[in-house]
């Protein structure tokens, strides 16, 4: 039996992703800005495609001098001191 070779699939937020990360590449490592790192980091986790996107998350991770873990932290406490997303309430939840 042959393998099965499977095919990468587009995220549905590809697009909007892919705009937010080359901000991010060219901007500094902000609240706001590790915020939406984190997010996107969380998103493609495991995601069977965007491999760009994926690789370009590492390079943002690289160019601010952190790896996960901390990135992950450093979100955490932002998050639990105030809020990075209410200033932004469209009604609209880009978790998907």
């Amino acid at each position: 039996m042959a393998k099965q070779e499977v095919k990468d699939q587009e995220h549905p937020q590809y697009y909007n992703d892919r705009q937010l990360l080359n901000e991010l590449l060219a901007g500094e490592p902000t609240d706001r800005n590790l915020a939406d790192l984190a997010r996107l980091k969380i998103r493609y986790n495991g995601f069977p495609g965007a491999r760009d996107i994926q690789t370009d998350l590492d390079r943002a991770l690289s160019k601010w001098q952190l790896d996960q873990a901390q990135l992950f932290a450093k979100t955490r406490q932002i998050h639990a001191n105030k809020p990075v997303y209410a200033s932004q309430n469209t009604g609209r939840d880009d978790w998907a």
